[in-house]
């Protein structure tokens, strides 16, 4: 016995199809892809230089010392 397929085999030759044709990088074909691969990754890295450049301010000027 095999287990039935999660969707039609017609449905999938047609998305397969699909995706092959877009003339785009493979990480950014899907219609969400755009915010994985680059929105999320672009303000990681903004709040990072943002929270180091804080820290580099607060260092040279002494702000936030315990004591």
């Amino acid at each position: 016995m095999s287990e039935s397929p999660f969707r039609p085999r017609e449905k999938l030759l047609e998305r397969q199809k699909y995706f092959q044709s877009i003339h785009k990088h493979t990480y950014l074909k899907g219609p969400l892809d755009k915010i994985t691969s680059v929105a999320i990754p672009l303000a990681l890295a903004a709040s990072s230089i943002y929270l180091i450049g804080r820290g580099i301010y607060n260092m040279s000027h002494g702000i936030g010392k315990k004591e």
